[in-house]
């Protein structure tokens, strides 16, 4: 993914758009409402336990026990059938780890525990970004400034016209097709995100700096290539050949098969992560700050900041697990340090708190956030464009 810095113009266009619901609280609300949600999160620390631990134990021995049939029956991989069985177990495995195992405990949700290896500095995951430019420009960066214009660089990843505040580049006129390659190939394009061309323009990061996180890019991406594309694939190849009698015709067939199962694994990986990623952040329903707007802000005032520029996505227990629990991004982003699996315990509270205090709750099907996600991109390809209709304060149905 490029860094060029084409979403931060010199001066904003203008863009009529309905009023904040942080607006409408009174500075007491506002307070009193930290206060509450502030209480949720040392609820929850101080409940936890076993079974927690329990949780993200079993979880990483799950993903381990899936790596492990995927390889095996990619032994097989020349004959279809197996293929197909090794492929999916390999693709639901690197999801599972990528979404509920290595983006959570980078998080710190699991540092509480004190485990050796369970933690957010000791982790490392199956993804080409290395885990401390990761750290910075997600952990930091895009949580500490959510949402707000000229600060998060997750808007459009700065390469896309999400916002109709950004000012239009003809660049721009691509963003669908280029869109469709960040999907495919969306670790890659989180693996140089926190490089920031702007910041090296500026002088803000040195060339001793940048030469470092390139050779930790390079080195991570070494890594991620020999793995799926040339040790697994040779090893593959060799248990063809010697089950073949020495036939090497046989070793070539199994090295390009287990190699096209790795590579369709991380496609399907990297177009699940980028579509709940994307559904989490960019669908109509959630908004975007100026940083006026946050200039004072207090810490009831970075609650509602973060709750409103956030949406869930609705689903079961299976689909929040492949999901990483992300599809309750609200949760998550009140509370990234908080394990996800408390998160789907704690949305009826944060529903009470937006009732009672006039917030919206933003939350819809996955085919109905990654639409408009879509539609939006879509749009704002082209000239103009307008802030879609905010829904209204939450309302039990």
């Amino acid at each position: 993914m490029s860094t060029t810095q084409i979403d931060r113009p010199q001066s904003a266009p203008h863009v009529d758009e309905p009023q904040s619901p942080l607006a409408a609280l009174t500075p007491e609300q506002i307070e009193q409402l930290g206060r509450e949600f502030d209480a949720i999160h040392d609820e929850v620390y101080a409940d936890l336990g076993d079974r927690d631990s329990r949780y993200i134990r079993s979880t990483i021995k799950l993903h381990r026990h899936l790596v492990l049939a995927a390889r095996a029956l990619l032994m097989g991989s020349q004959r279809r059938p197996l293929w197909l069985a090794g492929t999916t177990a390999l693709s639901l495995a690197k999801i599972l780890e990528n979404m509920e195992i290595g983006h959570n405990v980078m998080h710190g949700q699991w540092d509480w525990m004190n485990d050796p290896d369970i933690n957010s500095q000791n982790w490392d995951w199956d993804t080409a970004s290395p885990a401390d430019a990761w750290r910075h420009s997600h952990n930091y960066e895009h949580h500490t400034f959510t949402n707000i214009r000229g600060k998060d660089r997750d808007l459009g990843y700065e390469i896309m016209r999400i916002d109709p505040h950004q000012k239009w580049h003809p660049v721009y006129l691509f963003q669908p097709l280029y869109n469709l390659i960040l999907m495919g190939f969306f670790e890659w394009g989180v693996a140089v995100h926190d490089l920031n061309r702007a910041a090296i323009n500026s002088g803000e990061k040195s060339k001793e700096q940048v030469v470092q996180e390139l050779k930790a890019i390079g080195a991570k991406a070494r890594a991620q290539i020999v793995k799926d594309y040339i040790a697994f694939p040779a090893l593959a190849a060799f248990a063809a050949f010697v089950a073949g009698r020495g036939s090497l015709q046989s070793g070539k067939r199994s090295f390009k098969s287990t190699l096209a199962a790795n590579f369709t694994a991380n496609i399907v990986r990297n177009v699940w992560s980028y579509s709940i990623i994307f559904c989490g952040h960019f669908p109509d329903q959630t908004y975007t700050f100026s940083q006026a707007e946050v200039a004072e802000e207090t810490r009831g005032g970075f609650y509602v900041r973060q709750l409103l520029g956030a949406a869930n996505i609705d689903g079961g227990p299976l689909f929040h697990l492949l999901a990483g629990n992300l599809s309750f991004q609200v949760e998550h982003h009140l509370y990234p340090d908080m394990p996800s699996s408390r998160y789907a315990e704690i949305a009826p509270r944060v529903r009470d708190i937006c009732r009672r205090y006039g917030l919206p709750y933003n939350t819809g099907p996955l085919h109905k956030q990654l639409g408009t996600v879509h539609r939006t991109i879509l749009r704002l390809a082209f000239p103009g464009g307008k802030v879609r209709p905010k829904p209204g304060p939450y309302a039990p149905s």
